[in-house]
């Protein structure tokens, strides 16, 4: 059975890295591949634009690679197995198995409550936490173990980034529930 704790948990991108060659010929790769961008004055790898699942690659000659506007693993699966074959048929000489690991989830959450920010930080007082509404209207709260970062805003509306899979962010959400439980 789901747990109830997480409905609103969503993720909203999910960013993987790494290497799929051992060097790629930016210029040729750009102008064999449709929807691949590449402007060196701009950036200095090409822009790779998949439809579906929607995904943008950053390819660079290095033969590294960033996907980012992924919204699960199939979707990383499915999108990495595209470049791929995009690549080989445009001559790159690709990797058998590419070595490419989520290095950073995004998602949202909603605590179905108001979270007053000013009494978070009084309370809390931790060195790991800013807030400064003149310049952003959310909290930002570095949590050590995991590594998450979570923006909360009064709303109850709660960012998390930093995790490398899901639990992670479920851990981080419960601590971050835990703390401000004694507050609210």
């Amino acid at each position: 059975m789901a747990d109830k704790r997480y409905d609103s948990l969503k993720i909203e991108n999910i960013v993987a890295s790494g290497v799929i060659a051992e060097s790629i010929d930016l210029n040729e790769v750009s102008g064999k591949i449709r929807n691949c961008e590449l402007n060196t004055k701009r950036f200095p790898g090409a822009v790779y634009r998949i439809e579906k699942p929607k995904i943008a690659s950053l390819i660079f000659s290095s033969g590294k690679v960033v996907l980012t506007g992924i919204r699960d693993d199939k979707a990383l699966k499915e999108g990495l197995a595209i470049i791929i074959k995009s690549l080989k048929e445009a001559g790159v000489k690709t990797y058998d198995k590419p070595k490419v690991a989520i290095t950073n989830i995004v998602c949202s959450y909603d605590i179905g409550k108001y979270i007053n920010l000013n009494k978070v930080v009084v309370t809390l007082n931790l060195e790991n936490i800013e807030y400064e509404p003149e310049q952003f209207p959310g909290l930002v709260y570095r949590i050590k173990d995991p590594k998450i970062v979570a923006l909360l805003f009064s709303s109850g509306k709660i960012i998390l980034t930093g995790g490398k899979n899901l639990d992670d962010i479920k851990r981080g959400l419960d601590f971050l529930e835990q703390k401000l439980e004694s507050i609210m």
